[in-house]
């Protein structure tokens, strides 16, 4: 069994996430708190094998949670369950070593999917010590199955790189909706580098366009991420 923290200040949303988590094979909560300096405290008492982490907390944010567990050097695994869609927020948590950013509100099956991608790719890895040696294939599926930008096709042009793409993607992810513009802003790109990512993603079935029409000039092309990539 993976054993769960429910990091959120709002007591009836941890209940319902509460009751997601109990209702996924393979998962039990280990407990629940409401602030951050209670989920340190709960982490280094109960440790717990995955954490659910609100960003906004009453006293400290989530994402400073995240950061904190790191530099104390727990392994703990981190999913950000939020309703915070700001591009900087999206790449702390990825860069903080997130598993996966899931976008509140969201159903039942959008988190038990992100649990199960959680649970591949801790499973992927074994436990033993620090010296045994693992393949490529595991350590791909370790890193693909788990990283919120996992639908990234597997397959990039030449000059495009996975790293990249994760944060486009989530970027994309985070606003619903996006421009190249707006994801060369928040990725740190030029406009045509990002929109090269955007139209790929197209291209692949992980991303969807559609033309915004204004009231001169060419229609805005903006993307959703949508779908698997083909």
């Amino acid at each position: 069994m993976i054993r769960v923290l429910v990091v959120d200040d709002d007591f009836m949303v941890a209940r319902i996430h509460t009751a997601f988590v109990e209702r996924t094979d393979g998962f039990e909560v280990a407990g629940t708190a409401s602030s951050g300096a209670e989920a340190l405290e709960l982490v280094a008492s109960l440790e717990p094998d995955l954490v659910l982490l609100d960003v906004h907390l009453p006293d400290i944010s989530g994402l400073d949670v995240l950061e904190r567990l790191r530099a104390e050097g727990r392994n703990v695994a981190v999913v950000m369950v939020t309703a915070e869609r700001g591009a900087a927020a999206v790449r702390s948590a990825l860069h903080g070593g997130a598993m996966q950013y899931l976008v509140k509100p969201f159903e039942y099956d959008d988190l038990a999917d992100r649990l199960r991608q959680v649970a591949a790719a801790l499973a992927s890895l074994p436990e033993g010590d620090a010296e045994e040696h693992v393949d490529q294939a595991a350590i791909d599926q370790a890193f693909g199955a788990g990283r919120a930008g996992s639908d990234v096709p597997p397959v990039l042009p030449k000059g495009l790189s996975p790293e990249t793409a994760d944060l486009v993607l989530a970027a994309a992810r985070a606003a619903g909706e996006i421009s190249a513009s707006e994801a060369a802003e928040a990725v740190g790109l030029s406009r045509v580098t990002a929109r090269r990512y955007l139209e790929h993603f197209v291209d692949a079935g992980a991303a969807e366009v559609r033309l915004r029409y204004g009231g001169t000039g060419r229609p805005e092309r903006r993307y959703r991420v949508g779908g698997r990539p083909r």
